[in-house]
């Protein structure tokens, strides 16, 4: 997890000026991370965390076959095979919005989808 303070004064911006839209593949994601204990740090339970983030303003976007058919458009690169960031990243695609993450592999697909980092 990223404190507010260590993001970039653009991203900042990005965050209080503009609809941010959180996709379920995340919290899909965190579900197994918590599982197999890769995410000791966050304890609360993805339903929790989904109220959380939709009290905070955020919008949680609901999963349309559109974005798991932009996943065929996702190019496969050898060293980043992640369905769960792929499916981000189709998602970004299919809905022609950026997205902000701290991977450094997502910038394999800036040709594709605005990438947000936090520099």
């Amino acid at each position: 997890m990223v404190c507010p303070e260590k993001l970039s004064a653009s991203i900042q911006a990005i965050l209080q000026t503009q609809e941010i839209l959180v996709s379920p593949i995340l919290f899909f994601e965190i579900a197994i991370k918590q599982k197999i204990g890769k995410l000791p740090e966050l304890t609360l339970p993805v339903m929790e965390l989904s109220q959380r983030v939709e009290l905070d303003g955020f919008k949680v976007l609901t999963l349309q076959i559109q974005h798991i058919n932009a996943y065929a458009d996702i190019p496969l690169f050898p060293d980043h095979r992640d369905p769960f960031d792929r499916l981000l990243l189709a998602t970004a695609f299919s809905e022609n919005i950026p997205i902000i993450s701290a991977d450094g592999n997502f910038d394999l697909y800036s040709g594709l989808v605005r990438i947000v980092t936090n520099s």
